[in-house]
């Protein structure tokens, strides 16, 4: 029954588009909560490029309508995403932090005409689940076959790999475990974390027991991530010699100072640090702090949702405000542009973002840690989906 009153809705909606002004876009993000940090930081994107570039396309305004999201609950998700069709009229719906409820919207899609921009949510499988599905953050298959060619190169023999049970955590493991062990590495331990955990002492000492020489890890940017960095610290493995690797997710800018110097070293490759040398991301954090955001706050979802609304910009361009999905997505298949983060582009197969992937170490500078970029991975795509 509410399937058959979305369609009904949407029918209404598409025999109207055409003439409508406003274009509404429904932001679904965690808001409020212990991940609301992320959630700003969608908002602080989408604000930035509005302020560069206006609020219209043509001779339609661009309406973002905001729905707090909170923690990963699908169920929650996919009403509000409901909501912002049936009730808002949304033409557009993007965000989406979390997998499992990027993948509760996913079904809606199709029968509603609707693109999705994912700004954040991870495992590679989502954009297989509507061809109205784009990316613009990243994979954990992207950014963790750098890491597992790093970890090898730089001599670590046996790794420990730990990561969230949860979509993003298990591509992760998968990439690592792959990489890693086709370079001539060994994986001694694998252990996927409960999303709830706060307690990561026995995970220390279960990896000590297993006899690494480095772990591996992925969890969720925000608070399990310093949770789990500080027991790797207190715990003794980082003076114990046992080397941290990491996607970027757990060593975001906010946390650094939590962390404290006893971060400094860990390793982590990621597409995007605050600290990435370019006139782009200095005219980019220049308007964050002109609209009245912090540095010290800004993470990898600000930028995913600055080059979201480009997207969504583009979308409206090329349909003159119609709602036509198909037509919408197409039109930004293969676009290339130079984002705060660097080059990147659409892949036409895929909808997801190609991008470099940089390997940083976190670093004192100034006397503010920092996570500095020594090398760079270009035009990774998501090795899950892609061969190229």
């Amino acid at each position: 029954m509410k399937q058959s009153i979305l369609a009904l809705a949407i029918t209404g909606l598409m025999t109207s588009a055409a003439s409508a002004d406003v274009i509404k876009v429904g932001v679904i993000g965690t808001m409020s909560g212990p991940y609301s940090l992320f959630g700003k930081n969608f908002k602080m994107g989408i604000d930035a490029w509005v302020a560069e570039h206006g609020n219209k396309v043509g001779n339609h305004t661009v309406e973002f309508i905001y729905k707090d999201e909170e923690s990963p609950n699908p169920a929650k998700s996919k009403a509000l995403a409901q909501e912002l069709l049936v009730k808002d009229k949304v033409q557009y719906l993007a965000g989406a932090y979390f997998t499992p409820n990027a993948m509760a919207i996913a079904p809606l899609l199709e029968e509603s005409k609707t693109p999705l921009i994912v700004m954040n949510a991870a495992t590679s499988a989502i954009v297989e689940k509507s061809p109205y599905i784009v990316r613009t953050s990243f994979t954990m298959w992207q950014n963790t076959v750098p890491a597992a060619k790093v970890a090898f190169k730089n001599g670590a023999k046996k790794v420990a790999i730990a990561v969230s049970d949860y979509g993003p955590g298990i591509d992760a493991e998968a990439a690592f475990k792959k990489t890693f062990e086709g370079e001539g590495g060994t994986v001694v331990e694998a252990v996927r974390i409960p999303l709830a955990t706060t307690d990561f002492s026995p995970l220390m000492q279960r990896i000590k027991d297993s006899g690494a020489d480095m772990i591996f890890t992925f969890l969720p940017a925000g608070p399990p991530t310093l949770g789990f960095v500080k027991a790797y610290i207190d715990n003794g493995l980082k003076a114990g010699g046992v080397k941290l690797m990491s996607t970027g997710d757990v060593v975001t800018e906010p946390d650094l100072p939590n962390i404290g110097d006893a971060g400094i070293g860990i390793l982590s490759t990621y597409h995007y640090a605050v600290s990435h040398d370019s006139k782009e991301n200095a005219a980019f954090l220049a308007q964050l702090k002109k609209g009245g955001a912090s540095t010290d706050e800004v993470t990898m979802t600000s930028v995913a949702a600055y080059d979201g609304a480009r997207l969504i910009y583009k979308m409206i361009e090329a349909t003159d405000g119609k709602r036509d999905p198909a037509k919408a997505v197409d039109a930004v298949k293969d676009m290339k542009w130079v984002s705060p983060r660097g080059p990147v582009s659409i892949d036409p197969t895929t909808r997801h973002i190609r991008q470099n992937v940089y390997l940083r170490s976190v670093e004192k500078v100034d006397g503010k840690l920092i996570n500095k970029e020594s090398q760079t991975f270009a035009d990774q795509p998501d090795w899950a989906l892609s061969k190229q």
